[in-house]
């Protein structure tokens, strides 16, 4: 490590002493291409400094000022006077405790402090070992003058007071919890994608301050507060399912705080990894956004499999009031645009902790010339729709939202439910038997109130003489399952898909008996392709049921492009909750990833007209009985779908691994 000794007063030169050897046994091996100003003053010198900086109006023995940089550590303040005195105060020479004051000025520099006795013991040990290694004996066995008021420490008393609560367990905490509900609030129904960006930021920061020095499993369990609270405030209102329905209710009440503990526990464990991977003092800072955007998206990778799959509100969501950008995710999905984003707030960060770094500004400008890259194709992909849907005649197809309640539509009582079922089919038939001109009618999953079997028929397409898709239990060889049904104006069911992801512990068990969960269905085949004749056009759909649309590259067979996607679902479970506005969202990503247009047919809302390029052309809100026509156009085959999902995860990690690369190059050849 380089070491630059600046004498302003000259009476230290009288004392022989070796600044470069004494800052050098300090710091390992790693550091060897950083660098240490040391600043030899006397007590009126420093004490301007101490008032100036810190508001403290008195000299101090060593002041140490970091830049949170691995390659530019800091400065250190030293003063003659007042190191003389305290030397003869402890019968030592003005050497012997220079050298204490410059070995606990670098540890400052490498992030260790006397906030607490913790804190402090452990700084003290480190001390007490590098100087026995210089032949020096323990600072520690008389009175100590160092720090004996935390006057050394960067900052004034005030900052030293709130450095002291944020790196205390429940200050850090606090923070990291707080950091972690302004990043949920970027997705619907708040949308403030400012909030995210500034709640990863601020966790980003934290964790450079508090991950860095410590063991692997302590690292953990700081960061974890982040990862526990961001998950629940994101997923609590899964657990709002329980309560819609009283006989629910009094079974799965119990479940409620398991629940959020448990969404706790998973999002703690799921959302670590990316802040764990910047933690080592070893990894160059401008390596950092890298490592940080590729790790946080290949969790997001991961989070397509992991516990049956939930990849929801990916950050690229945060983007989808601004079409131009969100429609990057056509070039390179909500993986690449993740990418960028959170590359790009990594990279900030590295800024604001070290704006003289060259190699941080040009870091920050891969990143922003990455998503330029997404930006540009997508504003293509906004034009192909646009003129697409100028041309052609189209079949009108008619969504209808029924929008009872969940006690409306199901019942444990046999004499309510056959009520119920006849009523319902009343009011569906109502609706779709409206005024108008249209060619399919679409209704929303499990809209059917009765149980279908192979050979029945759906009387209700006669009366309307239009075909029609709708959802509805279906019961095959002993099995029973969530399906689509596709029903000619004669009432006959033409085809059958079935739901092949299923919800844990809603429809089916992932660990047997073990916990409750209200059904237990059997999973279809997967994604194919559904031809039916609309007024003499072949209407060529990719079936989804429920949350199946929220997997990225899932839906259509590699190489097909259909005219649109058909998503029914019922989101009555989670009424006006956060849930119900982000399924629209994840909807909308999906059109702009495949460039397909989506039928969507919600039980109690949101249903909609989605365009390829992620506008929602129509809409039903929650809670509204009725129907919306409309037609479908401008399906095209974008660069996401091309390449697929799992591609496009290598190209990000290979954009990581050069850039990484790249980076490490530069620093050692200076």
């Amino acid at each position: 490590m380089r070491v630059f000794v600046n004498t302003e007063d000259k009476r230290w030169e009288k004392h022989k002493i070796n600044f470069e050897k004494i800052a050098n046994a300090a710091v390992n091996a790693m550091y060897k291409n950083s660098e240490v100003s040391i600043t030899l003053v006397n007590d009126a010198t420093i004490k301007k400094i101490n008032k100036k900086y810190r508001g403290i109006n008195k000299p101090t023995n060593v002041l140490s000022f970091e830049l949170d940089d691995d390659v530019l550590l800091g400065d250190i303040f030293i003063s003659i006077d007042t190191v003389r005195k305290e030397a003869k105060d402890e019968g030592i020479s003005v050497s012997e405790h220079t050298a204490h004051m410059v070995v606990h000025g670098v540890l400052h520099l490498l992030g260790y402090d006397h906030m607490n006795d913790r804190d402090a013991s452990r700084m003290e040990k480190k001390e007490i070992n590098i100087l026995k290694k210089l032949g020096y004996k323990n600072p520690y066995t008389a009175e100590s003058a160092v720090c004996t008021d935390e006057s050394c420490c960067p900052g004034g008393k005030f900052v030293m007071r709130l450095k002291k609560f944020f790196h205390g367990a429940f200050g850090r905490t606090v923070i990291y919890s707080l950091c972690a509900l302004l990043a949920s609030l970027g997705f619907a129904p708040f949308n403030l994608w400012w909030a995210t960006v500034i709640g990863i930021g601020g966790a980003y920061l934290l964790s450079l301050k508090n991950l860095v020095g410590i063991s692997p499993w302590r690292k953990f369990w700081r960061i974890f507060p982040f990862g526990a609270v961001y998950a629940m405030a994101m997923f609590w209102w899964v657990l709002n399912s329980i309560y819609v329905v009283p006989e629910l209710a009094s079974q799965f009440a119990i479940w409620t705080v398991p629940g959020i503990v448990g969404i706790g526990i998973v999002g703690g464990i799921i959302f670590a990894p990316p802040f764990l991977a910047i933690s080592s003092r070893r990894l160059n800072p401008a390596c950092r956004p890298f490592l940080f955007a590729a790790v946080w998206t290949l969790v997001l990778w991961l989070r397509e499999w992991l516990f049956t799959g939930f990849p929801w509100n990916p950050i690229a969501n945060i983007s989808l009031q601004n079409l131009h950008v969100a429609n990057s995710m056509s070039f390179y999905g909500a993986l690449g645009l993740t990418f960028a984003i959170i590359g790009t707030i990594a990279a900030v960060c590295e800024i604001i902790k070290n704006r003289h770094s060259g190699l941080n500004w040009f870091v920050l400008l891969c990143f922003l010339m990455f998503g330029a890259v997404g930006v540009v194709y997508g504003n293509r992909n906004i034009d192909i729709v646009a003129n697409a849907c100028n041309v052609g005649q189209r079949p009108i197809i008619r969504i209808v939202q029924p929008a009872q309640s969940a006690i409306q539509k199901a019942t444990y009582s046999r004499v309510a439910a056959l009520q119920n079922a006849n009523h319902n089919l009343n009011v569906l038939a109502e609706l779709a038997f409206a005024e108008g001109e249209y060619d399919l009618v679409v209704f929303p999953e499990t809209a059917y109130p009765f149980v279908m079997m192979p050979g029945d028929i759906v009387s209700m397409a006669r009366f309307l003489d239009k075909p029609m898709i709708i959802g509805a239990n279906y019961f095959d060889d002993g099995k029973l399952y969530n399906s689509m049904l596709m029903v000619s104006p004669n009432a006959a069911v033409s085809g059958v898909y079935s739901k092949s992801h299923l919800v844990p512990f809603g429809e089916y068990r992932p660990f047997g008996d073990l916990i409750p969960t209200p059904g237990q269905l059997t999973p279809g085949d997967g994604p194919e392709l559904i031809t039916m004749n609309l007024s003499g056009t072949k209407f060529i759909f990719a079936p989804a049921i429920c949350y199946e649309v929220i997997f990225s590259d899932s839906l259509v067979p590699r190489g097909k492009t259909p005219h649109a996607i058909v998503n029914i679902t019922n989101d009555n479970w989670f009424g006006k909750t956060p849930g119900t506005y982000q399924h629209l969202d994840m909807v909308r990503r999906y059109a702009i990833e495949s460039g397909l247009p989506i039928v969507r047919a919600d039980y109690s809302g949101i249903s909609a007209f989605v365009a390829a390029d992620g506008n929602v052309e129509a809409m039903i809100p929650i809670g509204i009985a009725g129907h919306i026509d409309g037609t479908v156009c401008g399906a095209h085959r974008t660069a996401y779908r091309k390449f697929g999902r799992d591609m496009w995860m290598i190209i990000i990690l290979v954009v990581s691994c050069l850039g990484t690369i790249w980076v490490a190059g530069v620093t050692r050849k200076k």
